[in-house]
């Protein structure tokens, strides 16, 4: 009597089969939260990263471009070149305030570049400012379909700077990004804010 009531108390097969079949889907609906969380995760990661890349690089362009100097300099075959040159998808310009923490025997200024290589936003800095070849290039910003460099003076607006527009330094430069995905960013940055034309017989500006 006790084994026949044992038995009646079981489960069936088809208990078995629908308890089994409750604890598939619950399990994979948690798969399905855990994949989707993963990759949310890793979509947030990655925005945060480029957001970050992008602010890092207005912070460093923008650097450069205020402590731009007028200081022509020579590149590796000994032609001169003017203090800031540029175009639609690059420029070169010399900048104050080289940091020299280990006190080597280098100016405190430095030449610099950026240019846009495949979809990847270079700076290239340089060890001396005439006749040495460059630094290896950092990469500043990536997933870019294209850049536009324009240059402003005296209210007037140029794809292209090479110091014969009456100074050797443009006022201000405009940094248009067109991402990959389709988004332009666009910044404005103001140029050489220490430089200063000195009158005759005085110094130029701090």
């Amino acid at each position: 009597m006790n084994m026949r009531r044992a038995a009646d108390a079981g489960f069936t097969l088809v208990e078995v089969m629908i308890a089994l079949l409750i604890f598939g889907m619950i399990a994979a609906a948690g798969v399905a939260m855990l994949s989707f969380s993963i990759r949310a995760q890793s979509a947030v990661g990655d925005r945060l990263d480029d957001l970050g890349a992008v602010e890092r690089l207005s912070s460093i362009l923008g650097a450069d471009l205020a402590q731009a100097v007028d200081r022509p300099t020579r590149d590796e075959r000994g032609t001169l070149v003017p203090a800031f040159v540029g175009d639609a998808t690059s420029l070169k310009l010399v900048r104050g305030g080289w940091s020299n923490i280990d006190a080597g025997a280098r100016a405190s200024l430095q030449k610099v570049e950026y240019r846009l290589d495949g979809d990847t936003i270079e700076r290239i800095g340089y060890p001396m400012l005439d006749g040495a070849e460059a630094f290896p290039p950092g990469a500043m910003l990536g997933k870019v379909q294209a850049i536009a460099l324009r240059y402003r003076f005296h209210g007037a607006w140029s794809d292209r700077w090479d110091g014969t527009q009456g100074a050797p330094l443009p006022q201000a430069v405009e940094l248009a990004i067109t991402r990959r995905d389709g988004i332009v960013l666009r910044q404005m940055f103001l140029t050489g804010t220490g430089y200063a034309v000195a009158p005759p017989g005085g110094n130029h500006a701090p």
